[in-house]
C-alpha cells in the first residue's frame, strides 16, 4: 500500500508540471514513457492487494496514451480473470497476444485457459512459452505443463517436471509430483529421493503425508507409517487422500 502511494504522489505531480509549469512530460516521449510506467505499476501495485476496481482506471489510462499498449491489455485480462469474468479477460489476453506475443502474456493465458479447465489449449499456450530458453520463469512453465498434462491423463507429466526441477531444483511442487510418479511406478527408491528432497525445502500437505505412509509400508517402517497417518487425520481429516488412506 507504501508503494501505491508513493506512486500516486509521482503522478499527481507530474500532472501538475502539465498544468502549472513550462515542462510538459506528456508532450515529450521521455515524459510519456514515464507516466505510462507509473500508471502500470500502480495498476500492478493495486492487483497485488486484490483491489481490481481501482486497477482499472490507471490501466485506461495507459490505453488512452496507446492503445496498442500490450501490457496494459494483458493486465486488464488479469483483472477481469480475478473478477471471474472469463469471457472479458479472454478477449484482453488475446488483445495483447495479437500485438505481441510475449512469454509473460502467453504463460498467464494459458494459466487463464487451465482455471477454465480449458487443458489442451492451455497445454498450446505452455508449449510455446517454453520455447523461450530466456524466460525467467521457465522452470513454472514446465511446471504448469507436468499439471496439465497430468489433468489430461498424459504418460508424459513426469518429463516436465524433470526440465522443471532441472532448471530450479527448489520447485516444490515438481518434486513432489516426481515422488507420486515415481511411487505409482513402481520406482519405490526414486520416489523415496524426490520425497526426502522435497521435504528438505517444504512443509508437508495432505498428499505428501499420503506418500509418506505410502513409503514408509514399502520400507518396512511401520511406526512412521502409523504417525504420519495420524497427522493426516488430524489435519486433514475431510480430504480425499485421508480417505484413501483409511480405505488402504
Amino acid at each position: 500500500m507504501k508503494k501505491i502511494g508513493i506512486l500516486l504522489l509521482l503522478l499527481s505531480l507530474s500532472a501538475g508540471c502539465v498544468t502549472s509549469g513550462d515542462v510538459q512530460p506528456l508532450q515529450t516521449q521521455e515524459g510519456r514513457s514515464k507516466v505510462r510506467d507509473a500508471y502500470v505499476d500502480l495498476a500492478k501495485g493495486y492487483l497485488r492487494e486484490g483491489m481490481t476496481s481501482q486497477a482499472k482506471q490507471p490501466l485506461q489510462k495507459v490505453l488512452d496514451m496507446n492503445a496498442r499498449d500490450s501490457e496494459a491489455l494483458e493486465i486488464f485480462g488479469l483483472v477481469f480473470w480475478r473478477e471471474v469474468e472469463p469471457e472479458l479477460a479472454e478477449s484482453y489476453f488475446k488483445r495483447a497476444l495479437a500485438i505481441k506475443r510475449e512469454t509473460r502474456t502467453l504463460n498467464n493465458y494459458a494459466s487463464f485457459l487451465y482455471d477454465q479447465k480449458e487443458y489442451e489449449r492451455a497445454m498450446d499456450l505452455y508449449t510455446e512459452a517454453a520455447s523461450d530458453v530466456m524466460y525467467h520463469n521457465r522452470a513454472g512453465i514446465f511446471e504448469r505443463m507436468g499439471q496439465t498434462a497430468l489433468r489430461l491423463e498424459r504418460d508424459d507429466a513426469a518429463q516436465y517436471f524433470e526440465r522443471a526441477v532441472r532448471i530450479d531444483y527448489f520447485r516444490e511442487t515438481s518434486l513432489l509430483e516426481l515422488a507420486v510418479l515415481k511411487y505409482q511406478q513402481k520406482d519405490y527408491v526414486t520416489s523415496q529421493q524426490f520425497y526426502d528432497s522435497y521435504l528438505e525445502i517444504a512443509d508437508h500437505n495432505a498428499k505428501s503425508l499420503l506418500l509418506g505412509t505410502r513409503l514408509a509400508k514399502t520400507f518396512g517402517d511401520r511406526n512412521k507409517a502409523a504417525s504420519l497417518g495420524l497427522q493426516l487425520k488430524k489435519i486433514y481429516p475431510a480430504s480425499e487422500e485421508y480417505l484413501t488412506y483409511s480405505k488402504e
